[in-house]
């Protein structure tokens, strides 16, 4: 099998290639990225070298780029990663997101339908995200027939993006699946999202921002059970179906903060108030969604999927990680990064 994955040098594609590339050295993995500021090719390292990887440079909003490597590689199967994702910077630059959620996945949509046009054995997978469905109240969870109600820039990017895909499968007869996902954590995230900056934030004596008084609840997934979610659809999934994808983690974003600070502190041998210290509250962000949660009870119930990792079990893990891989923290710690992180924040310590 013919492997394109869009987005494959980010967070979760990343992942997704080193956890499959070298466990089936029969499929080839083509990785398409643009390697936008969260991009990293260092993520690949490991795998970079086997003899089933190659690596595409392209940007998914050019048809001509995308339509070149189609007819260069002729995939089986589409892992859509490649997404504008922070909702933060939506906010300010809403334009990235239509023109890579919206329009980039539009091209390859199109390119696949040219191309692959009945043939069985073929797939489209569209990786989204549950913050489509909008927010919740203090109960109730996001099911696969929850109606959408994006609230942000971004995630009303992703929303159009999943209807594009089902259009497409409707109108056109093309084969796909999508998944909806709860927030991820874990190796390679780039340390604009929360656990890792504030990870990082805490090892550098910087301040800890958390949003208004730090109620805002979110399930958390850790990154590889994510994976092996995506693995399980793309491969046992009935054609046309959406799944949703939770970890059964629902944490409050300030008692997530406190929790780093303790494991920090048992990790590095400090005292862990030292960390919460730091802990500064901020304006809140424009539009900031209450409540995430998902019933992920059709995959675990159709596919047998369920997660690895605990809460406790993942985020040692993730700690653990950053801990050891300082010279990819300070990889990515430039230019980009630094001016964002310090000018948004920043703006919301002052109001």
């Amino acid at each position: 099998m013919r492997i394109l994955v869009t987005g494959g040098a980010g967070f979760i594609g990343s992942n997704f290639l080193n956890c499959y590339l070298p466990s089936y050295p029969e499929h080839t993995f083509i990785n398409l990225d643009a390697l936008t500021y969260a991009a990293n090719l260092i993520n690949l390292k490991g795998v970079a070298a086997r003899p089933n990887y190659r690596f595409e440079r392209g940007d998914i909003s050019d048809y001509s780029r995308v339509r070149e490597i189609f007819e260069q590689h002729d995939p089986d199967l589409v892992v859509h990663f490649a997404a504008e994702s922070h909702v933060d910077r939506s906010i300010v630059g809403p334009a990235d997101f239509v023109r890579t959620n919206i329009t980039g996945t539009f091209n390859l949509l199109e390119v696949c339908r040219g191309m692959w046009g009945r043939k069985e054995g073929k797939l489209f997978h569209q990786v989204s995200t549950d913050e489509v469905y909008g927010s919740l109240g203090p109960s109730g969870l996001f099911a696969e027939t929850s109606p959408y109600a994006p609230s942000s820039p971004y995630s009303a990017s992703k929303a159009a993006g999943d209807h594009l895909v089902r259009a497409y499968a409707h109108t056109y007869g093309l084969p796909v699946t999508i998944t909806n996902c709860s927030n991820n954590y874990g190796p390679f995230q780039f340390p604009e999202k929360l656990i890792p900056l504030i990870i990082i934030n805490a090892l550098e004596g910087r301040p800890l921002p958390v949003y208004g008084l730090g109620e805002n609840v979110r399930d958390w997934l850790f990154v590889e059970d994510h994976c092996a979610a995506i693995w399980a659809v793309i491969h046992r999934g009935k054609r046309g179906e959406t799944y949703n994808i939770g970890g059964a983690n629902e944490w409050r974003n300030i008692d997530i903060v406190h929790r780093i600070c303790d494991v920090l502190g048992e990790e590095t041998q400090t005292n862990p108030d030292i960390y919460k210290k730091l802990i500064t509250f901020v304006q809140d962000r424009p539009g900031h969604d209450l409540r995430y949660a998902i019933d992920d009870l059709k995959i675990k119930r159709e596919l047998g999927w369920q997660p690895n990792e605990t809460f406790a079990t993942g985020l040692r893990k993730t700690i653990r990680w950053y801990l050891d891989n300082q010279s990819w923290v300070e990889s990515v710690k430039t230019g980009d990064y630094r001016k964002w992180m310090e000018q948004n924040y920043r703006e919301r310590l002052t109001g």
